[in-house]
């Protein structure tokens, strides 16, 4: 092995060290200079958060190489990976476990910071180093915790395996190199929106530029987490051959939570933006998506739940983030506690206006996140106090949570047409009659059309998604006057907002329609038999043997008629990989936008059968649409020219030292 790569471990260990060295001198420098009102000082923020950073992506380069090279005489490496190993799996198995993943997180902060230094050209020089002195102690924090409880490039020397143990099979997949990243760029960006509200605390700056400046970091943290949600919800789809799209995992809640309170920190800060109102709201409330973000860390990594998304962990890591979340919440918490009584919201508004509606959004969303905190956490603390072991399950969090969700949808439709300060609900009602009635038709005849049992949530469901769809139409031809020309004008924005609530509509029929009117048959197959599914007839073509890299598999092969018309082939495997002997099921799926027709292999059989499940899954993708339809509005709100057009603020406190 090349002497340069062979050091590489060393190298990624010097750059995390001058990581933290960095870290360290982003919180002390600016804050002297802050407190010597000395301009010069402060302006180190910006580099030492761009050096810091650097440093980060030098330590995260330094361990995927050591990945791609398989020096197994790194610890982390040799217990996570193999030379059978794909090579895009060795670098996705970077952060799939504990040490790795942890090393990205910190990464991923410290490019936040530097995206931060690099485009606060119009904040004052003030709030910049406040901020960045902030995010700095964040990554003081979480770097000692890498250095000291889980460091990746610790040594197996003097002796080394020869080989790997391999990467968990399960995460052997596309969703690997894809989700986790995405998932922390979304929980690490709700730091700076944490930053910005305590740099605002600390100097008195809570008006409606700092909401201006805080909107876009929010939105991309938001839209981050959206399709890192999203691509967890399908990669568990797909993989763990179920072909549920939601279990209510209590890591899968863990993203959920701080998803459901940035979202209402997006409405708060255009409340404080556009009417300077609900700023203790907006702080508390970015608060407490970064404190649900540290809480999501700390159940993944302390060991306290066992779940298939956890990292296996020992108790002195878990001791750490403790005490690491009650310093980032205790301390946020008491210096908004010293400053809250100067936080003076203006204006007023009346029970009937934009801002009750959007404080209404708010109290659901927050509502919906304490039903899902309870439920994750109840069974944890009922376990810590000897009082037994408890499951709270799907039941729970389906009667919580939907109603809530179906309420937030009716707020939406009538709060994004109500105006500022004061409004009727006769013009509502005369804005939106149409959209109603058309709603009611829709959710009475469209379940009659449908083959399979009458549900009234089915009714409840398409009858608030389509009045929401239809409420942002009516809304955008209200606003164009009528005229499709006018449209594009009204910008990027206002066209990101609608596209959001138009997702979420999406979203609504397609966990409708799968929740109850998927149809699954549990069967025993051989070649040639076939069975029968809704329209569907699922023939078992013939069976065979795949040698894959670094697995062995026994597939079977599926032709899917309806009718008499072939209509998809589906190969679904069982496979055996070669170093762990571990079993994973590979379904089959064919993907359409009104149905996903499924099937994965269960165990085998005498005389060459299997177990067999076939599911019919209608709507499945609008589930994810959704998704997609919110992250590209959030893109579009972020580009709005009023956040790159900034008008370039002096500082308050520098006066001629600027």
């Amino acid at each position: 092995m090349n002497i340069v790569y062979a050091m590489m471990p060393e190298l990624g260990q010097l750059a995390l060290i001058m990581a933290l060295i960095a870290a360290v001198f982003q919180v002390i420098i600016p804050t002297i200079g802050l407190y010597r009102r000395q301009g010069w000082l402060m302006a180190y923020a910006r580099p030492l958060a761009s050096g810091q950073a650097i440093f980060l992506l030098i330590s995260w380069l330094a361990l995927t190489i050591s990945f791609v090279i398989d020096d197994f005489s790194v610890a982390y490496v040799a217990n996570n990976s193999n030379t059978a190993l794909p090579t895009a799996y060795k670098i996705s198995a970077v952060w799939g476990a504990h040490e790795g993943s942890l090393l990205l997180w910190v990464a991923m902060l410290g490019c936040w910071g530097m995206a931060v230094a690099w485009f606060s050209k119009t904040l004052p020089l003030d709030m910049v180093a406040r901020v960045l002195a902030i995010m700095g102690l964040v990554s003081i924090g979480f770097i000692l915790f890498t250095v000291e409880t889980s460091n990746p490039f610790e040594r197996n020397l003097p002796s080394q395996p020869l080989d790997g143990k391999d990467l968990n099979p399960l995460l052997q997949d596309f969703g690997l190199i894809v989700h986790p990243p995405t998932l922390y760029m979304g929980y690490v960006g709700l730091s700076v929106v944490f930053a910005f509200a305590l740099a605002a605390l600390l100097g008195g700056r809570l008006d409606a530029a700092w909401a201006r400046w805080s909107r876009p970091w929010t939105t991309a943290a938001w839209v981050f987490l959206t399709i890192g949600i999203a691509l967890g919800s399908w990669w568990a789809y797909y993989e763990l051959g179920w072909g549920g799209w939601w279990f209510w995992d209590p890591v899968e809640n863990a993203s959920l939570m701080p998803w459901l309170v940035a979202t209402a920190l997006m409405h708060s800060l255009a409340v404080t933006e556009k009417r300077g109102l609900f700023k203790s709201w907006t702080v508390l409330l970015a608060i407490f998506a970064f404190s649900l973000s540290l809480l999501g860390t700390f159940l993944v990594r302390s060991g306290v739940l066992t779940s298939v998304h956890a990292f296996a962990s020992d108790p002195e890591r878990g001791l750490f983030l403790l005490i690491l979340l009650g310093i980032t919440v205790g301390g946020s918490l008491l210096l908004y506690a010293l400053r809250a009584p100067q936080v003076n919201s203006v204006g007023r508004y009346d029970w009937i206006s934009r801002e009750t509606g959007l404080l209404i959004n708010n109290l659901f969303l927050i509502v919906a996140t304490l039903a899902v905190l309870l439920g994750t956490l109840y069974p944890l603390v009922i376990d810590f106090f000897g009082m037994g072991k408890i499951s709270v399950g799907p039941a729970w969090f389906n009667l919580m949570f939907v109603p809530l969700t179906l309420a937030l949808a009716l707020v939406m439709a009538s709060g994004t047409i109500a105006r500022w300060k004061s409004d009727s609900l006769n013009r509502i009602w005369q804005e939106q009659q149409w959209a109603w009635w058309a709603a009611v038709v829709f959710a009475i005849v469209m379940p009659l059309l449908l083959s399979g049992p009458w549900h009234w949530q089915v009714m409840l469901g398409l009858g608030v998604s389509i009045w929401l769809a239809l409420a942002m139409f009516l809304d955008v031809w209200r606003k164009a006057r009528g005229q499709w020309r006018k449209i594009p004008s009204l910008g990027l924005s206002y066209h990101g907002m609608v596209l959001a609530h138009l997702g979420m509509a999406i979203t609504i029929v397609g966990v409708t329609m799968v929740s109850h009117y998927s149809i699954e048959k549990s069967v025993r197959m051989a070649p040639g038999d076939s069975a029968y599914l809704g329209d569907y007839r699922f023939e078992f073509s013939r069976a065979g043997q795949i040698d894959g890299p670094n697995f062995v598999s026994q597939a079977a092969q599926f032709d899917v008629y309806k009718g008499e018309r072939l209509i998809s082939q589906l190969l679904t495997e069982k496979r055996q990989y070669t170093v762990s002997g571990s079993i994973m099921t590979e379904a089959a799926i064919d993907v359409s936008l009104w149905r996903d027709l499924y099937v994965s292999m269960g165990e085998p059989l005498p005389n060459g059968a299997w177990g067999m499940r076939i599911q019919v899954k209608p709507f499945m993708r609008w589930v994810w649409l959704g998704a997609i339809f919110m992250s590209i509005g959030g893109v579009l709100a972020m580009l709005d020219k009023r956040y790159r057009r900034q008008k370039k603020i002096p500082s308050r406190v520098l006066g001629a030292n600027a």
